[in-house]
């Protein structure tokens, strides 16, 4: 194996990302870095310089297959960063034990994110969510087993009614669930004590980048006085933020919006489908993660302890 040959579970994983097969935050963080730890054991370098242009050429085939999944590369720049050691054996035990420390704070990540989330929860609270988010859901679950009684009313969040998943899930959970159609949220935000959504991602500048309509309603549930919060790992901050990056909003696909024979009926009509919106951070009360609650603003503080002062890319070429 040369030092830029890949191991075939990083090309399978890539792959898998690609067609998103893999998906969902955690997911794709966790098969990234568990591929670097494959790469890792798997290279046959022959020098220091060798086994970690190996590492870089994984990571680039790794990063260029979801262009706007934050956590793609908060996980390789986790792993890459703690590459370190003057032989080869030492530079591969570094990057499978930085494997091994991610992964298991992911597998711990979503249990303390609920456990932080749930102290904001109150007995006979009704908490109004948006889309589906199992970092909001694990805070609910949490306040659940602490045997705190929950409603819930749940936008249906068109055009693909992620909502219906949420309401299953907390149906199975036992918490009593009202759906109501997005356009109904503001009437509704007088029966709710707390407003719970997930994140896309998260900017240093504590704005938060969700499905579409949560900075409606969060615009709504502030002029109503309802506090809201974002529940989201910190896999889902977005160190390119820090040198002034603009988050790509995704625009999908109108047929989600409107079906071609009905838009061939209307005539000649523009569709448009953004996948998300930012919420400004002076609309948001709090965020929580794994390593506690933070006011919006202060969010950058733990992104640069994490990821360092910029968007850094250690899989870039020296």
């Amino acid at each position: 194996m040369t030092d830029h040959r890949l191991a075939p579970d990083v090309e399978e994983t890539a792959e898998a990302i690609a067609s998103m097969e893999i998906r969902g935050a955690a997911t794709i963080a966790a098969g990234a870095a568990e591929a670097l730890g494959t790469q890792a054991r798997e290279a046959e370098a022959d020098s220091p310089a060798a086994f970690r242009a190996s590492m870089r050429a994984a990571a680039r085939r790794l990063r260029e297959t979801r262009p706007t999944a934050v956590s793609l590369p908060n996980a390789l720049r986790y792993v890459l960063r703690r590459m370190e050691g003057h032989g080869v054996d030492a530079l591969r035990e570094s990057v499978t034990d930085a494997v091994a420390e991610f992964v298991a704070q992911l597998d711990r990540a979503q249990e303390d994110l609920g456990r932080v989330g749930a102290n904001r929860l109150a007995d006979g609270d009704t908490v109004m969510t948006h889309c589906h988010s199992t970092d909001a859901l694990a805070c609910i679950e949490a306040a659940v087993e602490g045997g705190k009684r929950i409603e819930a009313i749940v936008k249906e969040t068109r055009p693909r009614n992620q909502g219906h998943i949420t309401a299953e899930q907390l149906r199975e959970m036992g918490v009593p669930v009202t759906v109501i159609v997005d356009s109904a949220a503001r009437r509704y935000l007088n029966e709710a004590d707390h407003v719970l959504v997930g994140a896309d991602s998260i900017a240093a500048d504590g704005g938060v980048i969700n499905k579409i309509g949560t900075s409606g309603l969060a615009v709504n549930a502030r002029e109503r006085g309802v506090p809201i919060m974002t529940a989201a790992q910190t896999i889902k901050l977005h160190p390119e933020t820090l040198t002034g990056h603009t988050v790509e909003i995704e625009m999908r696909d109108e047929a989600e919006v409107i079906d071609p024979e009905t838009r061939a009926g209307i005539g000649d009509i523009a569709v448009e489908n953004p996948a998300f919106d930012v919420t400004p951070p002076r609309y948001m009360d709090a965020i929580v993660t794994e390593h506690g609650q933070f006011p919006p603003e202060s969010i950058v503080t733990l992104m640069r302890e994490l990821f360092g002062e910029g968007a850094a890319e250690p899989w870039a070429e020296p």
